[in-house]
């Protein structure tokens, strides 16, 4: 195995690309992770990824939908991982998140 000390642009990308999707796959296999659980923990959610590829798109002059980034995150359909894998918020996951996101 070869340490790395410093990346060219395009193996960077390769490698931060890898590393986005093993964090979606892995996303996708702990449909027990609730997203305010995620949102309350570090900030950010399932939807923040999504937002984040279509903003990346729209950096690139790219028009992707929303809802197909969702999609692309979650797997499948978003009203489809609702149904099946969202519970309601407790008082307590109201709470750490409205202390923290206001």
């Amino acid at each position: 195995m070869t340490t790395i000390k410093s990346l060219d642009e395009q193996t960077q990308l390769e490698l931060e690309a890898a590393a986005f999707r093993t964090l979606v796959a892995h996303l996708q296999e702990r449909t027990d992770v609730q997203n305010i659980d995620m949102m309350n923990l570090a900030g950010f959610c399932r939807n923040c990824l999504s937002k984040y590829y279509v903003a990346a798109a729209a950096e690139r002059d790219l028009t992707l939908d929303y809802e197909d980034a969702r999609e692309r995150v979650y797997g499948m359909p978003y009203s489809q991982w609702k149904d099946q894998f969202q519970t309601e918020a407790t008082p307590e996951q109201k709470a750490a998140y409205k202390a923290t996101h206001g």
